[in-house]
């Protein structure tokens, strides 16, 4: 007979639900509590232990409500209805031996064993150390499988990349292989080609080198025929034409004949009126200022002109001719000349290197015993030409070549006797009537016209370049601005106590004359060296004379700067329309800007 009995009393009826759903599962010792050899886990222990005490609280209650133990089997039983003789089948013996096994089956079901926890518990560890275990070991077994896996799949790729290789390298060597030898076909094709249409084109040249030889002849005959008519009809046309051309040129030679010589009759009526216009207002300028300038003992700018040119043409006539006629003399004279120019190009901006070369100059030129007249001249000449040929070139290339250059001659303005003369004469040679400054007149010195307008080219600072051309505009002005620096640097060196007083046409108020001159000079000033002179006067002394000046020097830059800008009042600006005569003008105006502005 089995028993059932709970543990603790509960009379839920879901439990009891959930006991008879579970009890099935379930296997059961003989006292209705869970079997040693049970396996399930920790979760499933209280799930039993819970059943038990559900079952056995129902159990318990159908006990107590008949006053008698039985198995729920037994209970469904008797629920259904039995003989009356059934129910006192049982003597009381049997039923105090009823209850007391269900008493010692509650006792026992109720009996809390410390050893069959512990099984429980070791048995619940047991079960989760060897899940996790179980875990771990199948996780690296994954994890190895993978690596496996992947270690497999990359010797495959590895070598499937090798075979690829392979595979492309002997494509290679095949279409290698296929190209050259279609090369040596396609060439092979090629010559035979070529033999074969050379043979062909050999064989038609020949026909048609008969056919042409034939046509060629029949051409030759038939051209000569229409050459000889041609030749006849233009011949009798050139004669009609070149009849009828010289009668044209004639009558067009014959107009523009008179058509020159009425505009140069215009013009050198209008040439002269202009000029003796100007000659009679400077006329009328120098007999208002004639006393007061023999009184200061200064000069008209043709006065100074007309004593250069005679200095100069007395230089030639008098010394340098003579000298060149005598050989002994010329001899001497070249020597002199040949030591003078080298020391001349070995300048430096150096105070020791340029007294040394000036001390060497007038070593040469003041010897004791003096040299000739006509020698000491004419060594002037060559030393003045000297320093300008070195201004034309060496200034030219770099401005700041001037200050030793004017430095020299500024010794030797003072030092060497009459050089002031020549100097100035050799530089109106050069650069013309730009150092005094002076419209060049239509007279020479000597009150005779110029022979021709190549004499008056000359005069105005013009040098012929290989042969009879004279040198271009552009060429002209970028030798007269080096020039022109020297002599502004000349002017520009300070005077001390020591050294001895240059001649006035030297000496820094010739500043003021050589601006005031220029300014008054509209035919000067329209031309396009001019704005490049101007540039270089200011660029020199431009500072200096704002502050020896003043005010007045102020008002001269304010005419400069209105004749660069707005014009001279008759449509005109000073440097004129020429590209070089802008540029310059430019330059003058940031000049003059960069002065007031104080910088």
């Amino acid at each position: 007979m089995r028993f059932s009995a709970p543990r603790s009393i509960s009379p839920s009826p879901s439990r009891a639900s959930k006991r008879r759903t579970l009890k099935q599962r379930r296997r059961s010792s003989t006292f209705g509590l869970q079997s040693d050899s049970d396996d399930s886990d920790y979760d499933s222990d209280r799930s039993y232990a819970s059943e038990l005490s559900d079952s056995a609280s129902v159990a318990s209650s159908s006990f107590s409500s008949s006053g008698s133990f039985m198995y729920k089997s037994e209970l469904e039983v008797q629920t259904q209805p039995r003989p009356s003789e059934a129910r006192n089948s049982l003597s009381s013996s049997e039923r105090r031996y009823v209850d007391e096994t269900i008493s010692a089956i509650r006792l026992r079901t109720r009996h809390h064993d410390p050893y069959e926890e512990w099984e429980k518990d070791t048995r619940r560890d047991a079960f989760l150390s060897a899940r996790k275990e179980q875990t771990q070991i199948q996780h690296q077994l994954i994890e190895e499988q993978e690596r496996l896996r992947l270690r497999q799949a990359q010797h495959i790729a590895e070598l499937h990349a090798r075979q690829a290789d392979e595979v492309a390298r002997k494509l290679r060597e095949l279409q290698l292989h296929q190209q050259s030898e279609e090369r040596r076909l396609k060439e092979l094709w090629d010559t035979r080609a070529k033999q074969q249409w050379q043979r062909i084109e050999g064989v038609i040249k020949q026909e048609e080198d008969k056919l042409k030889a034939k046509l060629e002849a029949e051409r030759k005959v038939k051209e000569e025929e229409e050459k000889r008519q041609r030749e006849a009809e233009l011949k009798r046309r050139l004669l009609e034409e070149k009849k009828r051309q010289e009668e044209e040129a004639k009558k067009r030679e014959e107009e523009e004949s008179k058509r020159k010589q009425e505009e140069e009759r215009k013009q050198r009526e209008e040439e002269e009126q202009r000029l003796l216009k100007e000659q009679q207002e400077k006329d009328e300028r120098t007999k208002a200022e004639r006393d007061q300038r023999q009184a200061l003992g200064v000069s008209t700018a043709l006065e100074d002109w007309r004593q250069a040119r005679q200095a100069l043409h007395q230089l030639k006539t008098g010394a340098t001719r003579p000298v060149k006629a005598d050989k002994a003399v010329k001899s001497a004279w070249s020597a002199l000349r040949r030591q003078i120019t080298p020391k001349i190009g070995q300048l430096t901006n150096d105070d020791q290197t340029i007294s040394r070369i000036a001390s060497q100059i007038y070593g040469l030129l003041m010897p004791n015993p003096s040299l000739p007249q006509q020698v000491y001249y004419s060594a002037l000449s060559s030393l003045s030409k000297a320093i300008l040929l070195q201004a034309e070139t060496e200034v030219t290339a770099e401005k700041r070549a001037a200050i030793p250059l004017a430095r020299v001659t500024r010794h030797l303005l003072s030092a060497l006797p009459s050089f002031h003369f020549i100097f100035l004469a050799k530089l109106v040679q050069r650069v013309g009537s730009w150092s005094i400054p002076i419209v060049i007149p239509p007279v020479d010195f000597d009150g005779k016209p110029w022979s021709d307008n190549a004499s008056r080219t000359k005069a105005m600072g013009y040098r012929t370049s290989g042969g009879e051309a004279f040198e271009s505009n552009s060429e002209y002005g970028i030798r007269i601005s080096g020039i022109m620096r020297v002599f502004f640097q000349i002017l520009a060196i300070p005077v001390s106590q020591t050294d001895k007083p240059l001649p006035p046409s030297f000496q820094l108020p010739r500043f003021w004359i050589w601006f005031a001159r220029m300014m008054s000079e509209p035919s000067l000033l329209v031309s396009a060296v001019a704005p490049q002179v101007l540039f270089v006067a200011l660029d020199v002394l431009g500072s200096e004379a704002k502050a020896l000046w003043g005010i007045q020097w102020v008002k001269i830059l304010g005419l400069l700067y209105e004749g660069v800008t707005v014009g001279l009042g008759n449509g005109k600006f000073i440097g004129g329309d020429s590209p070089e005569g802008k540029a310059a003008r430019v330059r003058v105006q940031l000049e003059v800007e960069r002065l007031m502005s104080g910088q």
